[in-house]
C-alpha cells in the first residue's frame, strides 16, 4: 500500500507526469476543441495517456480536468457538465494508475493574468463547483497550477481548505522569476500559501527549464514546504503548420537533478512534454538523494548568477511639459492634425509640422490610417516632429489595426518615445480603405481601449502583469455631434469619460447654432472638449464631406458660399468660414481642433494663428477692463 502523499513528498523527489492538451495534439487530436470532454466522449484515450506516462515513470499523475470550470467549458456549450467531467477525470486516471502512481486533481486558473476581465463571484462559484466535484471523486490530493495571481491562488486555495484536507499543490505561472503577475514577491507569496494550508509550492508553464530553474533560486533554501517544477519543453516554435517544442529529453533530464538540488520534491513537465521527457526526467531522479553539498552548490551558483546580473539604473525621467489638458484649463489651446503621408516623402509633412508650430500650435495630431487609407506610421512621425521640430505630438489609436499584443506593444513603444498623448479611436472597417482585403481585428472597443490605456498609467499590462513603471499617458476620446440625436451621442461621450477619457475630441462642426448646442450639453462634463473646426478646400471637397464621410455634415449655408470654387479661391473662402466658426467657437470653449485638408497646412497655420491673436487680444481686454473691481481689495 502506498504512503499518503504528503509522507512520500518528505521523503524524496517524485516524478511528476507531462502535458496532457499538448500532447493530445502531437497524437492528431485537433485543437479547439474541450479536451476536457473527452473523458466522457473518448475516456479511452486519456486512460491510455496516463497509462504512457506511468510507463515512463511517472509517479504522481494529473487528472485530465485543467479546464473543467463552468466558466472554461460554456465556450463549448458544456457548462452544465462540469460536474461529470471532473468526477469522470479522477475515475479515469485512478484505473490507470492503480497502486503504481498518486492522483491529483487538477484544477487550472480562470482568470490568467487578466486582470481586471473576471469577477471575483464568478470564479469563486466555478471553482467551488469544480473542487467540490474532484473532492468527491477521492484524488489523492489537488493540484491548483498555471496561476498568474496571488489573489486567485489564495482564493482556491481556502476553497480547498473548507471542503477537504487533502494534500495541496499550488503552482505559479510566472515570466518575472522574482515576482507573481500581480507584483508580489516570490518568497512573500510563497510564505503566505504555505500558511494558507499548502503543502507543496512551485511552478509550471509559461517557460523551459531556464525559467523555472530562476524563479526556485528565489526561494530562501530554507522554506518550510516542499517545493515543485513542472516547465515547459522550451519554447513552442511553428515548423510546417505544427507547433513543436525544442526542448529535449536529455536537456529535461539534466535540469530535472538541479531542480531537486534547489528543493523541488515533485518534478514533470508541462506544455510540449511528453512521456519520452517524462522517461529521461525519472532516470535523471533515480537514486538521486539531495546532499547538503549539492543544495549549497546550488545556492552558491545561485548567487553568482544574482551576482554577475548587470544592475540597471532606471532612467530619470524629465519634469513634463503641461498637458493639454492643464492648458485648456487657462486658456484657449489649440491641436491641429497633419495626415501622414500616403508616401514615402515626408518633407512636405514636416515642413508644415515646422510652420504650425511657429503659428503657435500646441500639438500637432497625427490619424492613425483614417478611413482605413495606409498612410506612414503616426508613431514614426511623431518621433520626428518632437525631435526636429519641438512641437507635441497627439497620436490616434484605431483598435482596428492591432490585437491586443500589438496595441500594448505600440504603447510601450510611445512611452519609450516620450509620447504621452494619445486619442483612442474604434477606426474605420478595413474593408473600405484601400487595402480591402485587409483584417480589421477590433480586439477592443474604444470604451476598452481607454481603460487599459489608463490601466498602463498604474504600471499594469493587459494582462495585469506588473510593467516596474507606471505609464504617464493623456488619453482623448472621439466624439461625433453632428447626429440626430445629440443627447444620445452625449450618453455615450459619458461613458467613455468614465472609462478613463482625460479630454475630448469632436469630429468637424460647420454650424454656429449647433456649435451653441454642443457647449450646452458639454457644460457638465470634468474634461476639455476641443471643438472640430476642418476648413474646406473647395466645392468639390465641401460636397465630399457631407456626403460621403461618417460623421461630418455641413450646413446648407456653407455648401452655398463653397459651391463651385476651387483652387486658391476656396481654400480662401475655406478658411473665412472657419474663422466665423472659430468666433463662434472660442466663446464656449478652449479648446480648438483643426484639420488640415489635402496637407494644405498654410491654411490651419492661419487658423492656429487666428486663435493665438485673437485669445491674447481677449486676454488684454480682461487686463485692462474694470479696473475698480481688480484693486478693490487693498
Amino acid at each position: 500500500m502506498k504512503p499518503d502523499l504528503r509522507a512520500a513528498l518528505a521523503g524524496r523527489a517524485l516524478v511528476g507526469d507531462g502535458a496532457m492538451g499538448t500532447y493530445l495534439y502531437q497524437l492528431g487530436f485537433p485543437i479547439g476543441v474541450s479536451f476536457e470532454e473527452y473523458n466522457l466522449l473518448q475516456p479511452d484515450v486519456i486512460a491510455d495517456v496516463h497509462r504512457r506516462y506511468i510507463a515512463a515513470g511517472a509517479e504522481v499523475i494529473e487528472t485530465n480536468t485543467f479546464s473543467a470550470q463552468y466558466a472554461k467549458l460554456a465556450k463549448y456549450g458544456l457548462q452544465k457538465q462540469a460536474e461529470r467531467i471532473n468526477a469522470a477525470g479522477v475515475e479515469l486516471a485512478r484505473k490507470a494508475a492503480g497502486d503504481r502512481a498518486y492522483v491529483v486533481g487538477a484544477v487550472g486558473a480562470i482568470r490568467a493574468g487578466r486582470r481586471k476581465n473576471v469577477r471575483t463571484a464568478s470564479i469563486r462559484r466555478d471553482f467551488e463547483e469544480q473542487i467540490g466535484a474532484l473532492v468527491g471523486a477521492k484524488p489523492d490530493g489537488l493540484l491548483l497550477e498555471t496561476f498568474f495571481d496571488l489573489e486567485e491562488l489564495s482564493l482556491a486555495l481556502g476553497i480547498v481548505r473548507k471542503l477537504s484536507d487533502l494534500p495541496v499543490i499550488c503552482q505559479f505561472a510566472v515570466e518575472d522569476p522574482t515576482r507573481t503577475h500581480d507584483g508580489v514577491p516570490l518568497p512573500e507569496a510563497f510564505a503566505r500559501l504555505a500558511a494558507e494550508g499548502a503543502d507543496v509550492i512551485g511552478f509550471n508553464c509559461r517557460s523551459g527549464p531556464n525559467g523555472i530553474l530562476r524563479a526556485l533560486e528565489a526561494i530562501p533554501r530554507d522554506f518550510e514546504r516542499p517545493l515543485s517544477a513542472f516547465p515547459n519543453a522550451g519554447l513552442p516554435d511553428y515548423v510546417d503548420g505544427q507547433v513543436v517544442y525544442s526542448a529535449t529529453p536529455e536537456y529535461m533530464g539534466t535540469n530535472a537533478r538541479r531542480f531537486a538540488d534547489l528543493g523541488a520534491r515533485l518534478i514533470g513537465g508541462c506544455c510540449g512534454t511528453t512521456p519520452d521527457h517524462i522517461a529521461a526526467i525519472a532516470g535523471a531522479l533515480r537514486g538521486y538523494a539531495p546532499s547538503a553539498t549539492a543544495a549549497e552548490a546550488a545556492e552558491a551558483q545561485a548567487a553568482q548568477i544574482r551576482l554577475a546580473e548587470p544592475v540597471v539604473p532606471e532612467p530619470a525621467r524629465q519634469a513634463a511639459a503641461p498637458s493639454i489638458v492643464e492648458l485648456a484649463k487657462r486658456r484657449h489651446t489649440v491641436i491641429v492634425e497633419l495626415d501622414p503621408p500616403r508616401e514615402l516623402d515626408i518633407s512636405k509633412f514636416m515642413a508644415g509640422a515646422a510652420a504650425l508650430r511657429e503659428a503657435g500650435a500646441d500639438a500637432l495630431t497625427m490619424a492613425d490610417n483614417s478611413l482605413a487609407v495606409t498612410r506612414m506610421s503616426n508613431m514614426a512621425l511623431a518621433a520626428l516632429v518632437q525631435e526636429r521640430v519641438g512641437i507635441r505630438p497627439l497620436v490616434h489609436l484605431a483598435c482596428r489595426d492591432r490585437n491586443l499584443i500589438g496595441t500594448q506593444s505600440h504603447l510601450m513603444g510611445f512611452d519609450a518615445l516620450g509620447i504621452d498623448h494619445v486619442l483612442a479611436v474604434t477606426g474605420d472597417p478595413a474593408k473600405f480603405g484601400d487595402l480591402p482585403g485587409a483584417s480589421s481585428v477590433y480586439d477592443l472597443t474604444s470604451f476598452e481601449i481607454i481603460r487599459m490605456i489608463k490601466q498602463l498609467n498604474e504600471g499594469i499590462a493587459f494582462s495585469g502583469k506588473p510593467l516596474k513603471q507606471k505609464a504617464g499617458f493623456v488619453v482623448g476620446a472621439a466624439f461625433n455631434p453632428n447626429v440626430k440625436h445629440l443627447d444620445k451621442a452625449v450618453q455615450r461621450l459619458e461613458r467613455k469619460i468614465a472609462s478613463g477619457a482625460d479630454y475630448v475630441m469632436t469630429q468637424p462642426v460647420y454650424d454656429a447654432g449647433l456649435i451653441e448646442r454642443i457647449a450646452e450639453a458639454t457644460r457638465h462634463l470634468n474634461v476639455p472638449v476641443f471643438l472640430g473646426i476642418f476648413p474646406l478646400a473647395s466645392g468639390r471637397n465641401a460636397e465630399y464631406l457631407h456626403n460621403e464621410v461618417p460623421g461630418i455634415q455641413l450646413s446648407d449655408e456653407v455648401r452655398g458660399r463653397m459651391q463651385r470654387l476651387e483652387g486658391a479661391a476656396g481654400r480662401a473662402e475655406g478658411v473665412a468660414i472657419a474663422k466665423e466658426l472659430l468666433d463662434s467657437a472660442m466663446k464656449h470653449f478652449n479648446g480648438i481642433y483643426l484639420m488640415t485638408p489635402f496637407l494644405f497646412y498654410e491654411m490651419t497655420a492661419e487658423l492656429a494663428a487666428y486663435v493665438k491673436a485673437r485669445s491674447a487680444a481677449s486676454f488684454e481686454d480682461e487686463q485692462t477692463s474694470c479696473p475698480s473691481e481688480r484693486f478693490q481689495v487693498e
